[in-house]
């Protein structure tokens, strides 16, 4: 007899172009940090549709919020300016010291928007010979042409090469090689202020040192990609501030939806007069839907989630810490906040996510060997505690050797 999810997985082979390598699971619903199959088989879950569900699945409060707006009003274009952005807007630039937004469907078009931009702060103040870009090896920054020419891994690039010319990558603990790459043809470095599909890694402080000096020595504008990092992941508003960093762009996304699309680009006033009527734009980016979510996860940020993140982080970072001292299983545990990446053996890394499905457990891996925590940033001390007894056991099934606990 055909369950219902191989009857929804016959579906999608014929007609779903296969471009992603899905699991064996179909998720009908959810509440808090928990997921259902189909089967009515509970998950725990701790990537929140890679870092997506920033309020948990199915919060009240958003479901109330876009129901509401949905039966007033929901799109009119970007011909005309409805409040609701302009509150977004202004609740952003509070938090982030950056006055101006530009508001998009995902964190790839934000990525998109910002490199623009920078190209249009050169053009506009006439030096066309600033168009190169730095960014860093392992950056992960979208997949549209122009976010995938600053995205470094291989994998990505060379099936769609060749790409965007003038960037240059460097290494991520080279200070001297920033400096070295920054030119006078260099309009923007673009960088993670944590890697997240490069393996959840901090930018190095030297380094951040080193990119804030010669961008400031050169006039040279930063881009800072916190779509991943940002937005209270860490328990700050943005990661780049815990670096010390200054950006003249930064790109949002995923959390500040709550699941909803919804995204910005960030910038200065010096780069937002640059830009003229037509330069860029968007059918669906800012609607009316998009910043109801946006404002329903700002309340939240700004009433105690920030808190709420950095007591969960240090209780996430005591229990991986704690998996890394019961032998050698675990190489190192890196991150911030509710943004974890554990370093495993590759053997292991390529059998635990499985293996933390059959344990009710969701996660992801990344850059081969990193087993990747981003749980929704509300979840409780209850679900932490759980998860991380799952995700021991999934680790000893996917063969490491960890003592019985």
């Amino acid at each position: 007899m055909t369950t219902r999810a191989e009857a929804i997985k016959a579906i999608e082979a014929a007609h779903v172009l296969q471009n992603y390598k899905r699991h064996p699971v179909v998720f009908v619903r959810g509440s808090g940090s928990h997921l259902v199959d189909t089967e009515g088989r509970e998950y725990l879950d701790l990537l929140s549709g890679i870092g997506v569900a920033s309020l948990g699945h199915a919060p009240p409060e958003l479901g109330a919020a876009l129901t509401a707006q949905a039966g007033e009003l929901l799109h009119t274009s970007n011909l005309f300016f409805h409040p609701l952005q302009g509150e977004v807007a202004e609740r952003l630039a509070r938090l982030s010291g950056l006055p101006r937004a530009f508001f998009c469907n995902s964190g790839t078009e934000a990525v998109e928007a910002c490199l623009k931009f920078a190209r249009r702060y050169w053009r506009t103040n006439g030096a066309d010979e600033r168009h190169e870009i730095v960014a860093f090896e392992g950056a992960f920054h979208g997949r549209t042409f122009g976010s995938l020419s600053v995205t470094a891994g291989e994998p990505y690039r060379t099936p769609f090469a060749p790409l965007l010319p003038g960037v240059r990558f460097v290494s991520a603990t080279d200070p001297d090689g920033v400096r070295a790459a920054v030119t006078d043809r260099t309009a923007a470095v673009i960088l993670e202020p944590i890697q997240g599909e490069g393996g959840v890694r901090p930018i190095p402080a030297a380094t951040a040192a080193a990119v804030a000096e010669v961008c400031v020595a050169t006039g040279t504008l930063l881009i800072a990609d916190e779509v991943q990092c940002g937005l209270g992941r860490t328990g700050r508003p943005l990661y780049s501030t815990a670096l010390g960093l200054t950006p003249d762009l930064i790109s949002i996304g995923k959390s500040l939806g709550g699941g909803f699309p919804v995204a910005a680009a960030l910038m200065s006033d010096a780069v937002a007069a640059t830009v003229a009527f037509g330069d860029h734009g968007t059918t669906y980016g800012g609607n009316l839907l998009a910043c109801r979510a946006a404002l329903v996860f700002l309340d939240a940020l700004e009433n105690g989630l920030l808190e709420r993140v950095t007591a969960a982080g240090h209780r996430v970072r005591q229990g991986l810490d704690a998996l890394a001292a019961d032998g050698d299983a675990v190489h190192e545990v890196r991150g911030d906040g509710l943004m974890w990446g554990v370093e495993v053996d590759r053997s292991v890394a390529d059998r635990t996510v499985d293996c933390a499905l059959a344990r009710g457990l969701v996660l992801n891996r990344t850059a081969g060997t990193v087993i990747r925590l981003l749980p929704p940033l509300n979840i409780s001390d209850d679900d932490i505690d759980e998860g991380l007894r799952r995700l021991r056991l999934a680790l000893v099934d996917a063969g490491a050797t960890l003592p019985a606990s």
